[in-house]
């Protein structure tokens, strides 16, 4: 089922399975569409939640407290049906919860919570996570929403570029099957702006860390049509699309990261993993701008 957000400006659509962002429509703008459509000649996922990883293990597996579980790449989240919390004309909230099949290959107890609220052109996502079992809680979230790129008729993929809120310098770190391989290679050198071309894709998504900017702008030079993304306070950032003739790039917000292949199969030992002890909680949020 889906749920829907609109005020004067835009429209939103947001799946029950995965709490997934499906639309967002901007009404004054001849109904122009920002979410990638999940066509699966290309991706069939529009913004999915990962969660209780990012990204992707050795193998798929992982050892916790000795036991070994198997988890695919990003978690199960996307793939389940939340529950509807609460419902308006502008906000909605989902929520998932630990449950018999999610502790076969996950043996944490949680409440996962997921809001989006609509404002203007603005649209915020956030996420807490609870833990009420009576053991830590070892967990990471990420956001991975797809952008048509190109917007509007008449545009490449290329005519795009990537805009950030101040000058960069930064190097992207290297995946191999989807793991770091502890490799890095240089990206910016103090710009604020990248332009998009299938070839920066060539060797996996572009991975970040420990950045100080806030937002990046996905931007048309020709049309100045684009959407920002705010994430302040993530650690990590990846910037993926599937690879050449893909109409669509993704801009994803990641509090946690992939696996290294060559680090501890343990979960509690993975970077990026946060913890929660009995009765604590994690929020955190990023928003969404269609311009």
């Amino acid at each position: 089922m889906t749920y829907y957000l609109e005020n004067e400006k835009c429209r939103v659509g947001i799946k029950a399975r995965g709490a997934e962002l499906s639309s967002f429509v901007r009404k004054d703008l001849n109904n122009l569409e920002y979410i990638w459509s999940a066509d699966a000649a290309f991706w069939n996922r529009h913004a999915p939640v990962l969660f209780p990883i990012v990204g992707r293990l050795p193998h798929d597996q992982y050892t916790h407290q000795g036991q070994p579980y198997q988890l695919p790449q990003h978690g199960f989240a996307r793939d389940q049906e939340f529950e509807l919390h609460s419902h308006s004309g502008t906000a909605v909230a989902f929520e998932l919860r630990a449950s018999e099949q999610s502790r076969s290959n996950y043996p944490f107890d949680f409440l996962l919570r997921i809001t989006y609220r609509l404002a203007g052109p603005e649209l915020t996502i956030g996420w807490e996570v609870e833990n009420p079992g009576t053991g830590e809680l070892l967990f990471s979230i990420g956001a991975h929403p797809a952008f048509r790129c190109p917007l509007t008729e008449g545009e490449t993929f290329e005519d795009y570029e990537f805009a950030f809120d101040q000058p960069v310098t930064a190097e992207r770190h290297l995946l191999d099957g989807g793991l770091l391989t502890g490799q890095t290679a240089p990206l910016l050198t103090n710009q604020e702006v990248l332009p998009l071309s299938y070839q920066l894709f060539a060797q996996d998504a572009l991975v970040l860390k420990h950045f100080h900017f806030t937002h990046v702008t996905l931007r048309s030079r020709r049309s100045g049509r684009g959407v920002r993304v705010r994430f302040e306070g993530f650690p990590y950032l990846g910037l993926w699309t599937k690879g050449p003739g893909a109409p669509f790039v993704c801009i994803e917000p990641w509090q946690g990261i992939a696996s290294s292949t060559t680090g501890s199969p343990e979960l509690a030992d993975k970077e990026g993993i946060l913890s929660l002890q009995p009765g604590q909680q994690f929020a955190t949020s990023y928003s969404i701008t269609v311009e």
